[in-house]
């Protein structure tokens, strides 16, 4: 069980627990009343290779000793958190992504490389009637043989986003085999064979909803939303991007879209935009640039999952247990929904001005 957070001395205490208030004695003092936790329901989004970043929020939750109630996850999110639910630690999580990208990986790495010729070769020249890869041969590499086979294993529900190719919906998986339903989740239209479920053909979660948050409402005191969505950049010294650039660009502008849309709607409490802008969804072997470049985002959630949980957790106790706290006006827009920034605001490179 996570130990609970401890309340800092009261003002004018000098850290004296014998003392309530400046000079006053507190007789017969009792143990203040176990505190409850705010629970979470975070949401990952899908985003290809920029969802690695979704390891380094992870690591906050390790780190602050918080579980999430319950997880979803569109693309690259649901991988992760497949492998969250089933109990693994970020540590865990971060070192088996390393060791396979860095060695276990290196054919695949290449093929899947955002700057690889192989790839524009073959699907410009070879007449194929599916597609590359089957996205159940991801699995094996980037999920530790720890991750559970069915989600009746899961140590965290968690709800798994994928598309329905001929309902043109989203579908939301919650029961049966774990690793099927990532693979559905995860099939890149083009570059992976869509999976077939309960006789529906199902690819990318990213198509319908890149960023799951709606689909958590109701479902714990505070929602979480992590967005690795990125968005295009502008190029350097060339005026135009590749061919291959806008290819991948595509499906960026798509999911932004999508992702802004929604936020018009609905918000969740804590939003955090990562920015992994510079990075196309098939940039897997630039897993430390990624990880670095998302290092600030990291911090930024660590600074609201903490000034939010503290608020709530001192919320629920008596009155009377902390009087000098209590007589102190909230913090505005701690207790109320977290307003977002205008999307205007998300970033200088996601202006569209």
């Amino acid at each position: 069980m996570t130990e609970q957070p401890r309340l800092g001395a009261r003002p004018g205490t000098n850290g004296d627990p014998s003392l309530d208030a400046p000079g006053q004695a507190l007789e017969g003092r009792k143990r203040a009343a176990p505190t409850a936790r705010p629970t979470i329901a975070l949401a990952l989004g899908g985003g290809g290779a920029r969802g690695l970043a979704h390891i380094l929020m992870l690591e906050v939750f390790d780190e602050l000793g918080i579980r999430p109630k319950v997880i979803a996850g569109t693309s690259i999110g649901a991988l992760f958190g497949a492998a969250y639910a089933s109990g693994l630690s970020a540590r865990l999580i971060r070192a088996h992504v390393e060791e396979a990208l860095s060695q276990r990986f290196d054919i695949a790495r290449q093929l899947l490389s955002a700057r690889s010729a192989p790839v524009l070769k073959i699907l410009n020249f070879l007449p194929l009637r599916s597609a590359l890869l089957k996205p159940e041969l991801l699995l094996e590499f980037m999920l530790p043989s720890s991750v559970a086979r069915d989600f009746a294993q899961l140590k965290i529900p968690l709800k798994v986003v994928a598309t329905d190719y001929y309902g043109q919906e989203q579908t939301i998986l919650t029961e049966g085999g774990l690793r099927t339903a990532v693979a559905a989740s995860i099939a890149l239209p083009a570059l992976f064979t869509p999976v077939t479920v309960n006789g529906r053909m199902l690819m990318d979660g990213g198509l319908t909803n890149p960023l799951p948050f709606d689909i958590l409402h109701g479902e714990g005191d505070i929602t979480v939303a992590i967005d690795v969505s990125g968005a295009p950049v502008m190029p350097g010294k060339r005026p135009h991007p590749s061919a291959f650039a806008m290819l991948m660009a595509s499906s960026q502008i798509m999911q932004r879209t999508i992702v802004r849309q929604k936020l018009k709607v609905q918000q969740p409490d804590i939003y955090i935009d990562v920015e992994v802008d510079a990075y196309y969804a098939l940039d897997f072997h630039r897993f430390k640039q990624i990880m670095a470049d998302a290092a600030p985002a990291k911090q930024q959630l660590r600074r609201q999952l903490e000034r939010v949980l503290t608020t709530e957790t001192l919320e629920t106790l008596p009155a009377a247990a902390v009087p000098a706290l209590a007589a102190q006006p909230p913090s505005p827009g701690l207790r109320r929904k977290r307003r977002l920034p205008s999307l205007k605001r998300l970033s200088p490179l996601r202006r569209t001005e």
